[in-house]
């Protein structure tokens, strides 16, 4: 049966400035990302950089992300969310900017990797600001669509911002995102409510958790970014680390008194289909970008800001949705969506597979419009499935492990898509390129399908509620 709900309450002025500053900071992450991608090449050039050293530019920031992010999520409930989001985002202004002041390999990939550790802290800081700040249901589920809807346009912005900084100085992908962070850093501190101390009684940090899963996730992820570049047993010897690093984990947070991640969290089967889905969905949207990058670029000769205004269309997204989604959502549920957004990313995947070494960019187009679509229909949702039903007092936690599973996907995807392409590639010519970009665009199509089979379960019970589990009686 259908549930009527009456419209949600508009936001008062305080709660329309937390929300912006929150998105802004969103947005900031997403634009940081995008515009070191468009940049790289220049930055090789300028500092003399190998391959090697390059990808760990890259690999360092994915490192520091996904390697703190749980521990950081945590860091949100126990110490306080906005104490957390204001000065980790004072962390990721410094060393941005350190980065833009590099004029050594190893000096840059150090500031990265403070800044994607700074970025793991903040973020979900940010992200259970909002879940704990808007009561669960409608309210929160439009300011949750409107902020992936940001954090999706950083990224298309970033894109484009990025070619055009880089073609005048590298530097200024670095230093941009400084003065953002200034803005944002003060509308933090005069809109984003403090609130009191939480109460930690009983409660402590879990140290060893800590430790135990930061260390699982930077093995992990070291792991599968270094599989197109290690021979097979260093790659092996590094995964075992990481998965025995997450066998300890788990048997410590199993005698924890106050766990880091309590396993109990993970009974929720929406939860569990959300992150799973999400990690399998950034690995094909991140592989898939990667391989059109290199198609656009190295085989067809297009510069750095033609490749960005190519890829922009992605970025539809941002508008489809704080307008579109929230009302797909009140009719057909989240699941619903979810399922329909990964099924759309296969098709748009699936159309790209033939391309060939003379494609117009018409017959790209219809690919990367399908993408930014599916991307619309699949985050926020996904967003806000990870989050429903969990307790006020763990959202940071909820926060953390879905950033960790799109941040450890994200790797997956690109050094999977990476390896294949290396693979297939038999020679330098432009027909065995063109062969190597063919057979790594498997890689996201399978990604999709795959993300849809985990979600599918979830969208089959669904009769009009806006998620896959029982809710409260406000979700209907």
């Amino acid at each position: 049966m259908r549930t009527t709900e009456a419209a949600p309450a508009a936001l008062s002025a305080r709660e329309r400035a937390m929300l912006l500053v929150l998105c802004g900071a969103i947005f900031l992450e997403g634009i940081d990302v995008a515009m070191l991608n468009v940049a790289m090449p220049v930055i090789r050039a300028d500092l003399g950089l190998s391959t090697g050293t390059l990808q760990w530019v890259m690999s360092a920031y994915v490192l520091g992300y996904g390697g703190f992010m749980l521990i950081g999520g945590r860091a949100a409930d126990l110490f306080g969310r906005r104490r957390m989001f204001v000065g980790w985002l004072a962390v990721f202004l410094v060393f941005s900017g350190l980065g833009g002041l590099a004029s050594e390999g190893w000096q840059l990939i150090a500031a990265r990797f403070v800044t994607g550790a700074a970025a793991a802290f903040m973020t979900p800081a940010g992200l259970s600001v909002i879940t704990t700040g808007f009561a669960e249901g409608p309210r929160r589920n439009r300011a949750l669509l409107l902020y992936s809807g940001t954090a999706a346009g950083g990224f298309s912005i970033g894109l484009v911002v990025g070619g055009l900084l880089a073609s005048v100085d590298w530097r200024w992908v670095f230093f941009a995102p400084v003065l953002l962070s200034a803005l944002i850093l003060v509308g933090a501190l005069a809109s984003v409510p403090k609130t009191p101390r939480p109460d930690r009684t009983g409660q402590r940090l879990d140290l060893a958790g800590g430790l135990t899963v930061t260390a699982a996730v930077l093995l992990l992820v070291l792991g599968v970014e270094r599989a197109g570049h290690a021979s097979p047993l260093a790659t092996a010897a590094t995964l075992g680390a990481g998965l025995a690093a997450l066998a300890a984990f788990v048997a410590v947070e199993r005698r924890s008194a106050a766990p880091l991640v309590r396993l109990g969290v993970l009974r929720s089967a929406a939860l569990v289909r959300a992150n799973l889905a999400a990690l399998l969905f950034s690995a094909g949207f991140f592989g898939f970008q990667f391989l059109v990058v290199l198609y656009l670029q190295e085989l067809r000769g297009w510069s750095t800001l033609e490749t960005s205004f190519a890829m922009i269309v992605i970025g539809i997204d941002a508008v489809l949705s704080p307008t579109v989604v929230p009302k797909l959502v009140d009719r057909f549920g989240n699941a619903r969506l979810i399922s329909g957004g990964l099924l759309l990313a296969a098709l748009s995947y699936a159309l790209f597979l033939p391309v060939g070494a003379d494609w117009t960019y018409l017959a790209m187009l219809p690919s990367l419009l399908l993408l930014g679509i599916a991307f619309a229909l699949t985050y926020g949702p996904l967003t806000i499935v990870a989050t429903e039903g969990v307790a006020e007092e763990e959202q940071g936690l909820a926060g953390g492990l879905l950033y960790t599973a799109f941040q450890f996907g994200a790797a997956l995807g690109l050094s999977a898509a990476a390896a294949v392409n290396v693979a297939a590639t038999a020679s330098d010519s432009a027909a065995a390129r063109l062969d190597g970009y063919q057979a790594a665009l498997w890689v996201p199509f399978a990604a999709a399908l795959g993300a849809a089979l985990v979600a599918l379960p979830g969208a089959r019970p669904s009769r009009g509620a806006t998620a896959p589990e029982p809710e409260p009686a406000t979700a209907g």
